[in-house]
């Protein structure tokens, strides 16, 4: 069975993003900016740049995972996507809600993650969470809420 994987948030970007971005972390993610291929000429790819790593953005995994398959000293393609808000484990097992934007690049597997929205970092970070908070990024909490913490009536 093959996997598909969303598509780019904007495809006359593709390739605009620059190539220093965040590797992996955040736990949830918001658009798909670029699917990226790097190539490595100490492992066999052309020596483009004096020896140093480049990459090709592309705007569909399938076409990434083509040009990998097809050319030499590459890697498995890789996603660059903009986090909005993002989970921050400062230590393990300890989590900050961090609303700054970042670019970030992950593995595209991690895509199989539903996309974040307004109540996953709530229900992530919430008191009642459930023992595998993981569960609610990868969309399988038994009991998500269905209302913001804000959404909660006042105590008088």
């Amino acid at each position: 069975m093959t996997k598909t994987y969303p598509a780019v948030v904007d495809p006359q970007k593709v390739g605009e993003y620059p190539a220093d971005a965040g590797a992996g972390g955040g736990y949830v993610w918001d658009e798909v900016l670029e699917y990226r291929v790097w190539c490595h000429p100490e492992r066999g790819a052309p020596d483009e740049f004096d020896g140093d790593d480049y990459f090709f953005p592309f705007e569909t995994f399938e076409s990434a995972q083509e040009f990998a398959k097809s050319n030499p000293g590459t890697e498995e393609p890789l996603v660059l996507i903009l986090q909005k808000e993002h989970i921050h484990e400062i230590e393990e097992g300890v989590y900050i809600h961090v609303t700054e934007e970042r670019l970030t690049e992950w593995p595209v597997d991690f895509l199989s993650r539903p996309r974040r929205t307004a109540l996953t970092i709530p229900d992530f970070l919430a008191s009642d969470a459930p023992a595998n908070r993981l569960d609610i990024l990868r969309g399988k909490a038994p009991n998500p809420r269905t209302h913001l913490p804000s959404d909660e009536p006042e105590q008088s």
